[in-house]
């Protein structure tokens, strides 16, 4: 029986843990929080959007960095297979807008403890401790020091020790070290799925105010559009957060000096927009042009709108020009504003960057430079786009890792 340490109590190291145990491997899983799944817990709003109920060809369309390193893993758990397998973990799931996959009872929690209890049917020893290397013998995995000096002997390790994003939950870069003492590349990590800082004052000004059903597109210096998506944004204190935002980032560079568009009215073309704007200035004609706009803005975003637009809030309707109501139908189809850069690193949902996929088999997620080890999860160098993806990535790496890392081949 093959002796398997997996470290990292998160969706990938769980996963691991919990098919290395049903592949017949005896199986320790180290976790430095004093509980498992804590990144789990927070995602999706701590709903836990767990995966994306889509193909293979079409997930793969949704991950920008090294999509085809995942191919294997993702044939070999695909997310129907992966609602399978949580079902009968006793998760009932659902399925909501845009193919995505919450559990029943919109609790993350109830995916984090159904793993781990799945894995300690099937009889993975949990250990509560922090791993401070792996040791090495003749170019292949022998065992992990943990840092209170114990050494557990191994056959094979798989680290899923998550990324650099949200330290908080214990992902602190520790397996980036492991890779590299290991003679692994580590790629450059950067933020991905982050908030965006915004130069514009009007933007913190709104702070709070969710917009939803607008369409969002960004543009570099020279006009070209680098994403373009509808959907639900949040302006922030800084900036601007939310769904939208988040996929958007990892499109965006640096993020520096890229313009924002914002189409409050994406349904209505602008003529449609203007006999609607016709219908509204003729029943409020008498009132002044800040008490006309509540019926098509939120009450919060109306002062930014009439400040942008140039009208005076004070002029009368019914003596508003053609021209300053045709300019003001194009600045609710592209409220614009520009981008200063990107929340730290810290404050993103994924790591962009990490293990070479080069250096990892695809097939079994094993470390081409040292027998028995292997990756799984945000530590590897792909990363996907909001939506259940990057947890699907998780799981399908983690499982694909801890089968092989127990297989007899």
């Amino acid at each position: 029986m093959k002796r398997l340490c997996v470290i990292g109590g998160g969706a990938a190291g769980m996963m691991a843990a919990y098919f290395g145990a049903i592949g017949g491997g005896s199986v320790t899983l180290i976790e430095k929080n004093g509980f498992c799944g804590k990144k789990i817990n927070i995602t999706g709003k701590g709903r836990c959007n767990l995966t994306n109920l889509c193909d293979v060809a079409e997930f793969l369309k949704n991950v920008p960095v090294n999509p085809r390193f995942l191919y294997k893993a993702l044939n070999s758990l695909d997310p129907e297979t992966t609602m399978s397998v949580f079902e009968s973990f006793g998760v009932p799931l659902k399925v909501e807008r845009g193919r995505r996959v919450f559990p029943v009872s919109d609790k993350a929690a109830d995916v984090s403890a159904a793993l781990l209890k799945a894995c300690k049917d099937a009889g993975v020893r949990v250990l509560y401790a922090k791993a401070k290397r792996i040791v090495i013998k003749d170019g292949a995995v022998a065992g992990v020091l943990l840092t209170d000096g114990k050494e557990l002997q191994c056959d094979a390790c798989v680290v899923a020790t998550g990324g650099a994003s949200y330290p908080k939950t214990g992902s602190d870069g520790d397996g980036y070290r492991f890779a590299r003492e290991a003679g692994h590349t580590v790629t450059d990590l950067k933020p991905s799925l982050v908030p965006l800082v915004c130069e514009d004052k009007w933007c913190s000004d709104l702070m709070g105010l969710s917009l939803k059903n607008v369409k969002l597109s960004f543009y570099n210096e020279g006009g070209k559009c680098l994403y373009t998506e509808q959907g639900e944004m949040l302006f922030t204190h800084f900036g601007i957060s939310g769904p939208l935002v988040l996929s958007a980032s990892s499109h965006l560079g640096e993020g520096a000096g890229v313009r924002g568009v914002i189409d409050m009215k994406p349904a209505l073309d602008e003529d449609t927009l203007d006999r609607r704007l016709l219908r509204d200035f003729e029943e409020a004609k008498n009132r002044d042009f800040q008490n006309s706009l509540t019926a098509l803005l939120p009450q919060k975003m109306i002062p930014v709108v009439i400040e942008q637009s140039g009208i005076p809030p004070h002029k009368k309707v019914n003596s508003i020009t053609r021209e300053e109501r045709r300019a003001l139908v194009s600045l609710l189809k592209g409220l614009s504003f520009t981008v200063k850069g990107k929340r730290p690193i810290d404050e993103a949902i994924v790591t962009s960057g990490g293990v070479a996929v080069k250096e990892i088999n695809p097939s079994t997620m094993e470390s081409k430079l040292v027998g028995g080890l292997y990756f799984a999860g945000e530590v590897i160098d792909v990363d996907a786009y909001t939506g259940g993806y990057n947890l699907q990535i998780a799981f399908s790496t983690g499982a694909l890792a801890g089968e092989s890392a127990v297989s007899e081949y």
